[in-house]
């Protein structure tokens, strides 16, 4: 069966470079995929699954759908196709989108003899307020037996951690004078600001060690003389646990109500994008891809252990479905995500021949748990016991 998986991908993957490439040389924002969700939908219903655009009224996003007609497990893969700002596909997602694709019509070429069906979920906006907040909100995957997706990197490195993280906005409000003729009349809402920053500070020392809290102030005032009446501050709360970071967010929070005290202003605080869980990885799920990469020819020694590399949206997916996120090495120097360098190797042959190399192993990985009722047991059961 993994030979004509294999033969399905090959088949195809001068089309699957071709829309990679197409995806990578018209970057769009987060909510603006208009492009590439066309491209990807075309795709998948081109290979017979059936699309619904639009889901939860996000314009670029979809779920396509291939069911084999019989009974098995429903397997998802995830497709991230957003760019950064003035970077364009600095982290790979051009990549992502069409090592899940691939695996996908991959998978489906042997769909008739496991059973189950197939679902591809294109997920936008996963830089910013990621669509995979919204749909696992709406349970969306809480009947998926197995979620899959690998990210492009400079190296090979197991599914792993992420932080669970809150964006969070404080805006304080006071009173406008002339800073030199009455600053006695005035209410500094930057004082504010720049005491929630300094008492922010002053937490870092009584957090643990996962936690991380950065902000910037994305408003501070309009002219020096003049004492700013409105100040805002936008902060990423993020921590190796929701629990944790829940409780960091009220320390927080704390924080910016002392400031609000301290100077006589007025504060307001909400939420400027999703909140993200931890990733939980599906340590048996986990194991059966790394198998299928050393079936593929990467040696274990080649495979590094699972880093934190900052949040996901995936994570959110993690709590209602076994879910995995492995890296894969597609370029051959070591260039970080989310630079210029790494947006120009991951369009190079080199990127796209490992794009289609993972399909595979995605694909196989897939193949493997709708074929063995006993290993996706063992993946169920993990996945129950992390849940208690």
């Amino acid at each position: 069966m993994k030979s004509i998986i294999t033969q399905t991908i090959d088949h195809n993957a001068d089309r699957f470079k071709a829309i990679s490439a197409y995806i990578g040389a018209n970057p769009e924002l987060g909510h603006e995929e208009f492009l590439a969700s066309a491209r990807l939908t075309e795709e998948l219903a081109f290979h017979g699954f059936h699309i619904e655009r639009g889901v939860l009224d996000i314009p670029t996003s979809f779920i396509a759908t291939y069911d084999s007609g019989k009974p098995g497990p429903v397997v998802a893969f995830l497709a991230e196709y957003d760019a950064l700002p003035d970077l364009g596909h600095a982290c790979g997602h051009h990549l992502i989108c069409m090592m899940s694709l691939g695996a996908a019509i991959g998978l489906k070429s042997v769909l008739s003899e496991t059973g189950g069906s197939i679902r591809v979920y294109g997920t936008p906006a996963e830089e910013t307020k990621g669509a995979k907040v919204p749909m696992a909100a709406a349970g969306f995957f809480k009947d998926v037996d197995i979620a899959l997706m690998a990210h492009p990197y400079y190296t090979y490195e197991k599914s792993g951690e992420s932080l669970a993280m809150d964006a969070i906005q404080y805006e304080f409000f006071g009173r406008s004078s002339h800073a030199a003729a009455q600053p006695y009349e005035g209410i500094n809402a930057l004082d504010a600001v720049l005491q929630l920053f300094n008492s922010i500070n002053a937490l870092r020392q009584q957090v643990k060690s996962d936690a991380r809290i950065h902000g910037i102030i994305s408003e501070g005032g309009k002219a020096p003389n003049i004492i700013p009446d409105y100040a805002v501050a936008q902060f990423y709360v993020r921590s190796a646990s929701r629990t944790y970071t829940n409780e960091l967010v009220q320390k927080v929070l704390n924080c910016a109500e002392g400031a609000a005290l301290q100077t006589g202003c007025t504060l307001k605080t909400s939420f400027y994008e999703f909140s993200y869980d931890e990733l939980k990885t599906n340590e048996a799920l986990s194991d059966v891809f790394n198998h299928q990469l050393a079936e593929l020819g990467i040696q274990p020694d080649e495979i590094e252990v699972g880093k934190d590399h900052g949040s996901l949206d995936l994570g959110n997916v993690s709590t209602q479905c076994p879910t995995i996120h492995p890296f894969v090495k597609v370029v051959n120097e070591k260039h970080l995500l989310h630079t210029k360098e790494f947006r120009d190797l991951a369009m190079q042959e080199t990127a796209l021949n490992a794009m289609i190399f993972t399909s595979k192993a995605l694909a196989y990985t897939a193949y493997e748990v709708l074929s063995s009722p006993a290993l996706l047991n063992k993946i169920k059961a993990e996945f129950a016991a992390e849940k208690k």
